[in-house]
């Protein structure tokens, strides 16, 4: 390509938010971890609950179970109603509603209990049985904010009503919501929220040396990498399998992590005897090909996944020992990471903060922190998002955690979530990811699975978009390290590296997320279109006879430049040939 042209090309990237033309109710996507003095309005003005805001009396309320129920009201006036004098976990007060099997319900209320702070659980009894729709961990004093989600595989009649192991509390109920919605409504969500925050609308402009709109030229715009971070697990098979690297490498995989092979397990399987030649040759392969890496784990806090010499140590051999761990993985690796696990399923178990007391965890956020300023550190743990039933890793309890760690830590951090779905219940994880995301820290779903059976290619496919719809989620690594006896509990491909369905899904997204477009400048010079964020080549091919050279190419990047303030920003960039 000659340089010595004189011909300039402007190319003004407008990154404005592309508009979504539906009739669908917006769907809401605000949740508050915070506990108030006063509810905030029911959403969506209720939905289908009656009184929804207790301002009747109550109607549309009755007793579930052997529960008193009545109506009471702040100083201020707010009225609201009380289930008391309750026996069973499930007395409490209860509205009739129909659910519709082809409908997705998004629910919310805002509870207080009458003393302490108590876990609260929103139960549909259908007649196919008990399905729970969210939890909050309420408290006496204030309100809190209790969302969720359903659906039914039976259309009928159900019973909304709230459940608390501690019988000796009053359940005082506010704001009650049950939304639904079609599923074109649901998919029209994730349309208008991938515009918003996956994508913005380009602008270019061809010009010559004289400022003058050169019409006519056409352009052709390919993405060279996603900006979305979205990839899947390896393991160290990869290293010795040629069809597994080429397979891994071929695709826009952005991100990945290490199966086993950073776990202290494998890496000091001996006391005193580390080991990282495994994930030293894993990271050069990832970095050869532009593939950033999560770092997991630190420490993982089942008893099961201890090295097996740690189990036995005394509490100060163990402090000694897991001090000795996190720093040396932590320095090995700095700077060559985007991430750390830095303690794994600490909803689930507690094995460092049983021996070394409750604030373990947050020690060492610090210590990591102290040796990786750059990476940024999650907390990862499983059910939070792909099952309601699951007490223990509700996002309410998830936050309570971070909440925990950060009171001693004090350090930025992040939410990662596992993502092992056995079955699936799409309204639900966007509820849980909601309320996940009122604390503003970065979430990611971190190892994305979903059980074998004859519609796991289509679920694994709901997930993904939704998981990629909604705006808090940060990244996706799918949990599917190939081995020659199987993955954990989903393959994207046989042994002999053909696709699944499940791998066939993967490709079909990882095609449709990275747009590439052609088209022909208009009278003005300009070529509009709306692209995912990531980087771009674009070739242009000027119509103007007067060109030396009228062919070349240009790299750009497409990002997300919203400052919440201005409506556009725009990026300029320009080049002669």
């Amino acid at each position: 390509m000659k340089r010595n042209s004189t011909h300039l090309v402007l190319l003004s990237c407008a990154l404005l938010f592309a508009g979504f033309a539906a009739d669908a109710l917006p769907y809401d996507y605000s949740a508050s971890i915070e506990c108030l003095e006063n509810p905030q309005k029911a959403q969506y003005d209720g939905g289908i609950i009656i009184n929804p805001e207790l301002n009747n009396g109550l109607d549309g309320w009755m007793s579930f179970g052997g529960a008193k129920i009545e109506q009471r009201a702040s100083v201020g006036g707010n009225r609201f109603i009380v289930a008391h004098s309750r026996r069973q976990r499930h007395d409490s007060s209860s509205q009739k509603v129909y659910l519709d099997k082809d409908k997705l319900y998004t629910f919310s209320a805002w509870i207080q209990v009458s003393t302490g702070n108590v876990p609260i659980t929103a139960i549909f009894k259908t007649a196919e049985g008990f399905k729970p729709a969210g939890a909050v961990v309420a408290e006496s004093g204030c309100w809190s904010m209790l969302k969720g989600g359903l659906t039914v595989d039976h259309s009928g009649s159900a019973d909304l009503f709230f459940l608390s192991n501690d019988t000796s509390v009053e359940i005082w109920i506010d704001s009650v919501s049950l939304q639904p919605f079609t599923k074109e409504e649901w998919r029209s969500h994730q349309h208008r929220s991938i515009e918003k925050v996956r994508k913005s609308s380009v602008r270019l402009q061809v010009v010559n040396a004289q400022g003058k709109p050169i019409a006519g030229t056409k352009i052709s715009i390919n993405q060279n990498r996603p900006g979305f971070p979205f990839g899947t697990a390896i393991n160290k098979n990869i290293l010795s399998n040629a069809a597994y690297q080429s397979w891994f490498t071929s695709r826009a995989f952005t991100v990945t992590t290490f199966e086993d092979e950073m776990k202290w397990y494998s890496t000091e399987s001996t006391r005193g005897k580390e080991d990282y030649s495994v994930p030293d040759a894993m990271l050069q392969l990832a970095k050869q090909h532009g593939v950033r890496v999560r770092g997991h784990n630190i420490f993982w806090d089942d008893p099961k996944y201890q090295p097996g010499w740690v189990t036995s140590l005394s509490p100060a051999d163990l402090r000694a020992a897991a001090d000795k761990r996190i720093s040396s993985i932590v320095s090995r690796y700095r700077g060559q990471v985007i991430a750390w696990d830095v303690v794994n399923e600490n909803l689930h178990f507690n094995f460092l903060e049983s021996k070394l007391g409750g604030k373990a965890s947050a020690i060492y956020f610090q210590k990591a922190n102290g040796i990786d300023g750059q990476a940024v550190l999650f907390l990862n743990d499983y059910n939070t998002i792909e099952d309601s039933r699951d007490s223990a890793a509700t996002p309410a309890k998830y936050i309570q955690k971070v909440k925990e760690i950060r009171q001693s830590y004090g350090g930025a951090m992040g939410i990662g979530v596992e993502g092992h779905f056995s079955s699936v219940d799409i309204p639900y994880m966007r509820s849980a990811l909601d309320t996940l995301a009122a604390a503003a820290i970065p979430i990611w779903i971190t190892e994305l699975d979903v059980a074998a059976g004859p519609n796991q290619a289509s679920n694994l496919e709901q997930i993904l978009r939704e998981a990629h719809g909604h705006p808090a989620v940060a990244g996706i690594v799918i949990w599917a390290a190939w081995k020659p006896g199987g993955c954990y509990r989903m393959c994207l491909t046989d042994n002999n590296f053909k696709n699944l369905p499940t791998g066939d899904v993967v490709d079909k997204l990882l095609g449709e997320w990275r747009r590439s477009t052609v088209g022909t400048t208009n009278t003005d010079g300009f070529f509009d279109t709306s692209l995912f964020h990531g980087d771009y080549e674009v070739k242009i091919d000027s119509a103007d006879p007067s060109a030396t050279n009228s062919s070349f190419t240009r790299q750009f990047a497409v990002t997300s430049m919203n400052d919440g303030v201005s409506e556009e920003q725009i990026q300029f960039v320009q080049l002669s040939i």
